[in-house]
């Protein structure tokens, strides 16, 4: 039987470099995303086409109701879920100095890249490790993709910062709970990635990858995450559950 990935925020930017690098590995997919199925139905279709079956999960991570609604979506339909895999995110709306940001532009980082996947983590380990005390040979992985901002300080995007370090340690934590189930969790940790996202400041990072910012000098892209969670998911770590991988292209190498 064909392993099930779901992944939030899934059918844009790095979630869909890494969805379709499982649709290359044999998995079926469950793509959420908050735009309607319509607006997401090319890059649904494109990963169809790699083989993949593959159900649309609608619905905001931030929403306790959506969460839930996209969980037995895609359990109603693939019967299990083998891999999670924890995308969707936000930046701020807008952009503010640290002494000027809003409770309202924390909040809402905050609840979609913090609250969101914590909670939903919770709900899906409690049936990952349900099945795995019934079904000993059930294979289960849970990854978490945050940002080089988990560490490094930008004070213009201060709340985005906080979301996502909060979130490796989220990481961290559900390594160590789920370790009694031998089901393991690991955190991709991306650099500069070419997204929507990241396509605002592209003059600033150009500038900087020409100026040495990272010792492998271009952009990242999402399937370089992409190629990262499929050696994950193939079992290429065996006994590495809780570990940080960087795809940064060695941006953070401490250098003289």
């Amino acid at each position: 039987m064909k392993k099930t990935a779901l992944i939030t925020g899934g059918s844009r930017g790095i979630g869909f470099g890494i969805a379709k690098a499982l649709a290359k590995e044999g998995f079926n997919l469950a793509i959420n995303g908050v735009r309607d199925e319509e607006n997401a139905l090319e890059a649904l279709q494109e990963l169809r086409k790699l083989g993949a079956d593959v159900l649309y999960c609608q619905g905001s991570i931030a929403i306790a109701e959506d969460r839930e609604k996209i969980m037995t979506k895609a359990y109603d339909f693939f019967g299990q879920i083998n891999l999670l895999v924890n995308n969707a995110g936000i930046a701020p709306r807008v952009r503010m100095d640290l002494l000027e940001t809003t409770p309202e532009n924390y909040q809402e980082v905050l609840m979609t890249n913090l609250e969101g996947p914590f909670f939903f983590t919770q709900s899906v380990a409690k049936k990952m490790a349900h099945t795995k005390q019934n079904n000993h040979a059930f294979e289960a992985t849970i990854i978490f993709v945050t940002s080089i901002s988990a560490t490094v300080v930008s004070t213009n995007r201060g709340e985005y910062c906080v979301s996502k370090a909060g979130l490796a340690m989220t990481s961290a934590l559900f390594a160590v709970r789920m370790a009694e189930y031998n089901i393991p969790v690991f955190e991709i940790r991306p650099g500069v990635i070419a997204t929507d996202m990241t396509a605002k400041v592209q003059e600033k990072y150009n500038g900087l990858f020409e100026n040495g910012m990272a010792l492998q000098p271009r952009w990242g892209t999402p399937e370089d995450v992409g190629k990262a969670v499929a050696s994950l998911t193939r079992g290429d770590f065996p006994y590495s559950t809780g570990q940080v991988i960087g795809v940064d292209g060695g941006m953070l190498i401490d250098r003289l």
